[in-house]
């Protein structure tokens, strides 16, 4: 499972899920690139992973919806560690983000909003991976981990949603169902020198307020909603050698949502 010598470059890392990811990689030995729109956060989480672990930390800042951020970036990472070898795509647009014409009633729902949704969740992970894919062939490690989500295997439900403020937009979900697609896509097209796998976590706590909470836990085979703890293991496993064989798959880290 060590990742020693080995370099992760993931999006969203000074976010909630990135950052835990970030440390959890960090903690298997690979030094790692953290990307995100927020550059003091994003150097925050670097210089506090730098001070537990033995690799290298850097964080770097790009705007996801726009390409030539993202190809600039790329080049500093290049310049700097030299090589990659997994690539988490974390970062997105979800259900909390504060935006026009995003988390009100479907015929409220903003094309320009459902764009940059697709802009950030969907055409970044792409841009990213076009430019990183020769170094992930030469790695001899290349693993992509693309972060979706339940919704993009499953609708929601909606009688979780009544009464709150919760709610869960058609481009994310439509975003993240896209993610899972492209990642199945990479599978066979980077095959057989890179490995492209997805997750599809479910909903996270993050003081999540009644009655939505008892509503989803309820509906929950394992009666919680998940942690970070919970996400970061699932992406060691598909960024390390214990899923050398495991290529074009989405494992759904959800508590068994998605088994009923």
């Amino acid at each position: 499972m060590s990742l020693k010598g080995r370099v992760a470059v993931i999006t969203g890392g000074a976010g909630h899920i990135g950052a835990t990811v970030a440390d959890g990689l960090a903690e298997l030995g690979a030094s790692v690139a953290l990307i995100d729109l927020n550059r003091e956060r994003s150097e925050a989480v670097a210089r506090g992973i730098s001070a537990k672990w033995d690799g290298e930390a850097i964080g770097y800042t790009a705007d996801l919806e726009t390409s030539e951020n993202i190809l600039a970036t790329v080049e500093d990472i290049r310049k700097h560690f030299k090589r990659v070898d997994i690539v988490v795509n974390c970062a997105a647009l979800v259900g909390t983000t504060p935006l026009s014409g995003w988390v009100v009633p479907f015929e409220q729902q903003s094309a320009e909003t459902w764009r940059r949704a697709l802009e950030v969740n969907l055409t970044a992970p792409f841009v990213l991976l076009q430019a990183l894919s020769k170094d992930l062939r030469e790695s001899g490690f290349g693993s992509i981990v693309n972060v979706s989500s339940i919704y993009g295997l499953v609708a929601p439900d909606w009688r979780l949603y009544e009464g709150t403020e919760i709610a869960s937009p058609a481009a994310y979900a439509a975003s993240k169902a896209g993610l899972i697609q492209l990642t199945r896509w990479l599978s066979t097209t980077l095959a057989p020198h890179v490995r492209a796998n997805a997750i599809a976590p479910g909903g996270v706590f993050r003081n999540t307020a009644e009655p939505f909470l008892g509503r989803y836990t309820a509906r929950t085979p394992l009666g919680r909603m998940a942690t970070e703890e919970d996400i970061k293991g699932a992406v060691a496993f598909l960024a390390s050698d214990l899923s050398a064989y495991v290529t074009g798959q989405c494992l759904a880290v959800d508590g068994g949502w998605t088994a009923w």
